[in-house]
């Protein structure tokens, strides 16, 4: 059972085993049960990775800084948005897969790839830098 989210191809088929995942499927009607009840599990583990980010982004405040989350297919989506809507600055999104979402150190690997986005976040939000001298010299800067 490794391809979530997918109907197996064989449901519809004679008596046999599900090559996609792995599983004896007697008839075609129990073959579409077992992949609805894998369904629903998969969904199920979706929303306790949602609930798990949620829980750790609830234990970080900034000044400048919102941080929000969402479901994204089997991993989760963070979504980093400025405080002040007035000033144009992006939003920035990142995406955390099943596999570290699931990794028994959860908590650090998060906290480090949220603090590597920020830095990538307050990077992009860069107006002007050295290496535009080309364009600010034909705009006279």
């Amino acid at each position: 059972m490794s391809r979530a989210g997918l109907k197996c191809p064989e449901a519809n088929r004679q008596p046999s085993v599900c090559r996609v995942y792995d599983t004896a499927c007697s008839t075609p009607k129990q073959a579409a049960r077992l992949h609805l009840l894998y369904n629903s599990t998969v969904s199920e583990t979706t929303t306790i990775r949602l609930d798990r980010v949620l829980a750790q982004l609830r234990l970080y405040e900034h000044p400048l800084l919102n941080f929000s989350a969402r479901s994204k297919g089997n991993g989760v989506e963070i979504i980093i948005q400025f405080k002040d809507a007035s000033v144009p600055v992006h939003t920035y999104y990142f995406d955390l897969h099943p596999r570290d979402l699931d990794h028994p150190q959860f908590e650090w690997s998060f906290q480090r790839q949220l603090y590597d986005a920020l830095h990538d976040y307050f990077v992009e939000m860069f107006i002007r830098t050295p290496q535009d001298r080309a364009a600010r010299r034909q705009k006279e800067l």
